[in-house]
């Protein structure tokens, strides 16, 4: 069984940095895509920042030249680089992890963003 274990997520003022985590558990060593998605109150969630095994990334475009997503496999951790956050990437962030047709997410983080 997989699990995903988001941490890292608080209160920031705009234009500052966090830096969120996932630890994924279970007997899958390395997950074909990896990413990250947000969700704010009254929106559908939407895809932030996917990492694939090989290392490609893609980004929201609300987020590039901001945010920086990256993993350890050895370790199996996922991480999303937050920084000159704006109020308007306030919201509950779900990690991701997708191996063959299973998808998994974890619990989610909140980060908030004051003006």
């Amino acid at each position: 069984q997989v699990q995903l274990v988001e941490s890292g997520g608080g209160l920031v003022q705009a234009g500052g940095s966090l830096r969120l985590s996932c630890a994924a558990s279970g007997n899958i060593f390395n997950f074909h895509t990896m990413g990250w998605y947000r969700q704010a109150p009254g929106k559908q969630r939407e895809l932030v920042a996917q990492i694939r095994s090989g290392g490609s990334t893609n980004y929201a475009d609300s987020v590039k030249g901001r945010f920086t997503i990256s993993r350890d496999n050895t370790k199996k951790m996922l991480y999303l680089q937050m920084n000159s956050l704006k109020p308007e990437d306030t919201a509950v962030y779900y990690c991701n992890a997708v191996y063959y047709s299973s998808d998994y997410w974890g619990q989610g983080t909140q980060v908030t963003v004051s003006s």
